[in-house]
C-alpha cells in the first residue's frame, strides 16, 4: 500500500523550554504537514500523558503523526505510523505487527542499509544521515555531506531503488537548497527549527526552500 509522505519531516525533541505539545502546537500553526514525535527521555506513562493532545493538534491542522521507536504506543492515541532508528531491526516482523494501513519509516547510514531495508518491501520511506554534526542524538557515524547524499541518489537510482530518502541530521536552513540538489526526496529537521529564535519564522523559511 502507497503511503502519501510529505517532503519535510519535522521532528520534535526532548527540550528544558518548550514541550512536544508546545513544540507540535508551533510547528501546525505554521504550516507543518507532518510531524515526528521523538521523545528520547520520558517513561511510557510520560508520553501518554501529552500523546493524545498531540495527537489532537495535528488532527486539528491536517497533520501526520509519527512516533520514534515505541511501536506500542502506536495504538494508544491516533497515530498514523512509527519511524525504527535501529538500523538492524527486523522491518518484516515490524510490518507484520503494525499492519498494513500504518505508515512505517526506518533510518540508514550507508547504500548498503538502504539495499537492506528497501528488499524486505516493507518500510515506506527512510531517513538517512547524518548529513552533519548533530547533537540531538550524538552518534559514531560519519557524516554524508553533500557528496554522500549524491553518491547515495545515483545508486539508488542505478538499481531502481525508489523508496523516499530524506536526508537528516544537523541541517541547517542555509544547507536545505544544495541538500534538495542533490536529488533525494526530502529533510527531517529538528534543532534547526526547534532551537531557532523564532521556530515558526524558521520552519516557514525551510518549507519555501522544499517545496
Amino acid at each position: 500500500m502507497k503511503k502519501f509522505i510529505t517532503q519535510l519531516h519535522y521532528l520534535t525533541q526532548d527540550l528544558d523550554n518548550r514541550s512536544h505539545i508546545e513544540q507540535t502546537q508551533i510547528a501546525c500553526e505554521a504550516g507543518c504537514k507532518w510531524v515526528q514525535y521523538r521523545c528520547l527521555t520520558k517513561t511510557d506513562e510520560q508520553m501518554l500523558d501529552e500523546l493524545p493532545e498531540i495527537a489532537s493538534i495535528c488532527d486539528d491542522w491536517g497533520a501526520t503523526l509519527i512516533i520514534t521507536d515505541h511501536i506500542h504506543l502506536l495504538d494508544k492515541a491516533d497515530i498514523q505510523g512509527v519511524h525504527i532508528e535501529d538500523m538492524q531491526a527486523d522491518f518484516k516482523a515490524i510490518r507484520e505487527q503494525i499492519g498494513e494501513e500504518k505508515t512505517f519509516g526506518a533510518s540508514a547510514h550507508t547504500f548498503e542499509d538502504i539495499q537492506r531495508i528497501a528488499a524486505g518491501n516493507s518500510v515506506d520511506y527512510i531517513g538517512c544521515g547524518p548529513f552533519a554534526f548533530t547533537d540531538t542524538k550524538p552518534n559514531e557515524y560519519s557524516l554524508l555531506g553533500i557528496s554522500g547524499y549524491q553518491s547515495i541518489v545515483k545508486r539508488m537510482a542505478e538499481e531502481n531503488i525508489t523508496l523516499p530518502l530524506l536526508a537528516v541530521g544537523g541541517i541547517k536552513i542555509e544547507d536545505v537548497d544544495a541538500l534538495m540538489n542533490t536529488g533525494i526526496f526530502g529533510l527531517a529537521v529538528s534543532a534547526a527549527i526547534n532551537k531557532a529564535e523564532n521556530p515558526a519564522a524558521a520552519l516557514k523559511e525551510i518549507y519555501k526552500k522544499v517545496y
